[in-house]
């Protein structure tokens, strides 16, 4: 399985896991105290083995190896953008557990320069505890980026202290996930005109934090994306159910308090 991982083999790696569901997938296979979520974040740019790991029932997503590294800190200083990204999607990891030294994920991500990874930190909506100002050493993480000279990073950074919410759109429209965001709008459009999903069983589910993320942009905005999603719903959903349907959705999803 170890090389199924560090080849990025998706296919390979699902046969072997299904060949032995009784694995033990959190088994230490090194002198260094990794696992294969360890190998996958430090040394596979695969990222659908890294959520093939994570949708094991046993993972221990927070396992940390003889470093203390958990392995979601290997991934950010690899600069594995899209490791971290599926890392980032799973509540269960903790991004601010820290090495034996006390530096977290986000710290050797930033040290790194590995803007790319910040970014998507950024679009995730996931927590980012830039630190205490002044404690380069530890947790300043705006500080330790001026020290390695790493100007983008700082830039980027200031910018998402000043305006979280903002900065966060900005982030989302260079990456082009409004697109994909209007794209999970629209399906879900098109399940509620069709009798397939009720509004009110959104809550508690995927479609929920998706929706939570469309709710922290401002309103023009979130009408924009919603013209963008369905146009004229007459058009791309015919019948005056359909739009009816579509505008309880949109009222719906707009006013209810949706929980992560």
């Amino acid at each position: 399985m170890l090389a199924a991982v560090k080849e990025g083999d998706t296919k390979k790696l699902a046969e072997l896991i299904r060949q032995d569901l009784a694995f033990n997938v959190n088994k230490v296979l090194d002198g260094f105290g990794r696992t294969l979520l360890h190998h996958a974040c430090a040394e596979s740019i695969s990222s659908p083995v890294v959520s093939l790991l994570l949708a094991h029932p046993d993972i221990n997503v927070n396992v940390k190896n003889k470093s203390g590294e958990p392995p979601l800190l290997l991934g950010c200083r690899h600069g594995h953008t899209s490791c971290v990204r599926e890392m980032l999607k799973d509540s269960r990891v903790k991004l601010s557990d820290t090495r034996s030294d006390g530096y977290t994920p986000l710290l050797w991500t930033v040290y790194g320069g590995h803007l790319d990874t910040i970014k998507w930190w950024i679009a995730s909506g996931r927590e980012m505890d830039l630190g205490k100002p002044g404690d380069v050493d530890e947790t300043d993480a705006i500080g330790g980026a001026k020290w390695y000279g790493e100007t983008e990073v700082v830039a980027l950074l200031e910018r998402f202290k000043e305006n979280p919410v903002e900065t966060r759109h900005g982030v989302r429209l260079e990456l082009g996930l409004l697109d994909e965001l209007a794209a999970e709008m629209f399906a879900l459009v098109v399940f509620v005109s069709d009798g397939l999903l009720q509004a009110k069983n959104l809550v508690d589910t995927p479609a929920a934090r998706f929706f939570n993320i469309a709710r922290q942009l401002p309103l023009e905005l979130q009408m924009v994306l919603s013209y963008r999603v369905v146009g004229s719903p007459k058009e791309i959903i015919p019948g005056g159910t359909s739009e009816e349907a579509f505008k309880s959705l949109v009222s719906f999803l707009w006013s209810s308090p949706f929980t992560n």
